[in-house]
């Protein structure tokens, strides 16, 4: 065996321990991007931002749009793979809603510049919507105060039926009842005392 050939092969074998190592990190690497773990809460922050924006194509753009920041319409029907016109269309409403911001692309060429959309923050966006939220309930709450006095009375009515709800007591005889009776009692008692007296006359004399 020549010299050149014992060299070779300790090249030979660093090149497969550098090929064994980069492997696994390709392998991870691939199970980590198609990983249900992933995939399912890409998805959850899909649903959410379309719950959010309305639709799940403005949410689409408005990922993208994170990800790519100053992309113009056509590049983001490109990266999204939706329409243009779509694109087009949601991009307008969202720069409407000022949930994305918009430039014109600084270009040396003559020409029409296109717009360049920028997306707000997610912090920005969440605010928006917890003001929403919060006015809605506020409208809910307000119905049901409105709702809770057509059930109950108005106060006044309260105040009007309240010597009829004091007349129950009236089931027990009053104290100028009492007083009658004894007086009654006692005017019995005195005729019977005047009847006696009369009768003791009446024997001194005979």
């Amino acid at each position: 065996m020549s010299s050149d050939d014992a060299d070779d092969h300790p090249v030979d074998d660093a090149d497969e321990r550098e090929e064994s190592l980069a492997g696994p990190d390709d392998v991870v690497e691939t199970e980590i991007g198609r990983s249900p773990a992933v995939e399912e809460l890409d998805q959850r922050i899909v649903d959410l931002l379309s719950w959010i924006l309305d639709t799940e194509t403005r949410a689409k753009i408005y990922v993208y749009l994170l990800a790519n920041p100053g992309s113009t319409s056509e590049e983001v029907a490109k990266g999204t793979g939706l329409y243009p016109s779509t694109v087009r269309e949601a991009l307008a409403e969202l720069h409407e809603e000022a949930r994305v911001s918009r430039e014109k692309r600084a270009s040396e060429g003559a020409g029409n510049n296109p717009y360049e959309y920028t997306a707000i923050q997610p912090s920005d966006l969440v605010g928006d919507v917890v003001d929403q939220v919060q006015q809605e309930l506020n409208t809910i709450f307000r119905l049901d105060r409105v709702l809770d006095r057509e059930r109950e009375p108005e106060p006044d009515a309260l105040a009007e039926t309240e010597p009829v709800t004091i007349t129950v007591d009236d089931s027990t005889p009053p104290l100028g009842d009492d007083t009658d009776a004894d007086a009654e009692a006692d005017d019995e008692v005195e005729v019977e005392s005047v009847d006696t007296e009369s009768n003791d006359d009446d024997t001194d004399d005979s």
